[in-house]
C-alpha cells in the first residue's frame, strides 16, 4: 500500500488528531515501516496454528482461602478515634429530609 500525505490527512481526521505539515513526513516514514513489517508477517505460514487466547496454559490459578489471624472486637476498637465498646463511632453523614 502506497501512503501519501493525503492518506495521513484522512487517518488524522478519522482519529481526530491535529497533524502539522512538518510532522507528516515523519509519520509517512513510520507508517511505511509498520506496513512493511505487516507485509513480512503476512508471508509467514500460519495455517496449522490456532489463535492464542491466553499467554499460558494455566487457567484460574487461585489460592485457597485460609484463616490466618482473627482479631477480637477489643483489638479492633483499640486504636479507633471514637468507639462505644461495641462499634466504631463516626460523624453522621446522611440527613433525613
Amino acid at each position: 500500500m502506497k501512503l501519501s500525505p493525503e492518506t495521513i490527512d484522512k487517518i488524522a481526521h478519522l482519529a481526530r488528531l491535529e497533524v502539522h505539515e512538518d510532522e507528516k513526513q515523519g509519520l509517512l516514514d513510520d507508517m511505511s515501516k509498520i506496513l512493511t513489517f505487516m507485509d513480512k508477517l503476512n508471508e509467514v505460514d500460519t495455517s496449522g496454528i490456532e489463535p492464542l487466547i491466553y499467554m499460558n496454559d494455566e487457567i484460574n490459578v487461585l489460592r485457597e482461602d485460609e484463616i490466618n489471624q482473627e482479631i477480637s472486637r477489643d483489638m479492633a476498637l483499640k486504636n479507633a478515634p471514637k468507639e462505644d465498646g461495641k462499634f466504631f463511632r463516626v460523624a453522621k453523614v446522611i440527613n433525613k429530609p
